[in-house]
């Protein structure tokens, strides 16, 4: 009641006075919001100048920062930087890291010449080798001797004989190279015999794929036309 009371006890002057101060707060917070909003317009568009892997490039600087300041601090300690680092490693991201390693080592070039390409697969395929027999090792180099090595004026053939697993494993390598083989995609040759009816290779692209879908519902109406019977 008193409140009403002193509210309803102000002068004209007073709540005018009340209502500018308001207003003029208003005014205020409009026009911080209009500086921040420009702010912000003017850091994006800024920000639309720099290079697309900017973000990623300062975020390497900032970890490049912090591993120098880490690495400098550990040699003050004495300590060796890649234990303590590796200290505060999960192993689930230790496992992911040796991935990537191994990746890069193992990066696939592409083909550069049949050279590189042979070494490839002789890399492929001592790869898939089962690790070696140390036992039976040691008992072929005792028992062949000089021959174990081969050289210029050795004969081996008849020293060594296969065994039947040694047989199907390679058989089993060939029998994968020849149904990898299958899957390759290899470019039709142009075939001079077969009919044109096309004008370029656009059309002629076009028509095969009319004969794909719809060759089997035209057939005859095709031939009614080759044949000149058709109504």
């Amino acid at each position: 009641m008193a409140e009403t009371a002193g509210s309803s006890s102000k002068t004209f002057a007073e709540k005018q006075a009340d209502r500018m101060a308001r207003l003029k707060q208003l005014h205020n917070q409009r026009n911080e919001a209009r500086a921040s909003n420009h702010q912000e317009v003017v850091a994006e568009h800024e920000r639309k100048k720099l290079p697309a892997n900017w973000e990623a490039r300062q975020r390497q600087a900032e970890w490049l920062m912090g591993d120098l300041k880490a690495r400098t601090e550990a040699e003050e300690k004495g300590l060796d930087y890649n234990r303590v680092k590796m200290l505060n490693v999960s192993a689930a991201e230790a496992d992911r890291i040796d991935k990537l390693k191994a990746k890069k080592r193992n990066a696939d070039p592409g083909f550069s010449d049949y050279e590189a390409q042979t070494a490839r697969q002789y890399n492929r395929l001592v790869k898939a080798m089962p690790p070696r027999d140390l036992a039976k090792y040691e008992e072929q180099k005792e028992k062949y001797g000089n021959a174990f090595y081969g050289g210029p004026n050795v004969i081996l053939q008849g020293l060594h004989k296969d065994t039947p697993a040694a047989i199907d494993n390679m058989v089993k390598d060939l029998e994968g190279q020849i149904a990898k083989r299958k899957k390759f995609s290899r470019r039709r040759t142009h075939n001079d015999d077969a009919d044109i009816d096309y004008i370029n290779e656009k059309n002629a692209r076009f028509n095969k794929k009319l004969e794909r879908f719809y060759g089997e519902h035209t057939a005859e109406i095709k031939q009614n036309l080759e044949r000149g019977t058709a109504i």
